[in-house]
């Protein structure tokens, strides 16, 4: 099975090795036809600490670093 890998920006920084994430995804209402967007925080390890809050990262998925940590950074959007 493929590893999920995920587009979002760095909310919080302030844990140390751990940055959270906030994905947005889009998709169309199956009854009302409308645009929903859905937004989903994930824990994200970051060995280094190098993200700063605002960041646009690309994270894939791992093995558990710890009970919320599925996830680590993979690199950093321009």
């Amino acid at each position: 099975m493929p590893k999920k890998v995920l587009k979002g920006v760095v909310i919080s920084d302030k844990p140390h090795k751990t940055i959270t994430v906030q994905v947005e995804r889009k998709y169309s209402h199956p009854i009302f036809k409308k645009v929903v967007k859905k937004r989903k925080r994930y824990s994200v390890h970051d060995e280094n600490n190098k993200y700063k809050n605002g960041d646009k990262v690309i994270i894939i998925e791992c093995k558990p670093h710890s009970k919320t940590k599925k996830f680590e950074v993979m690199e950093n959007i321009k």
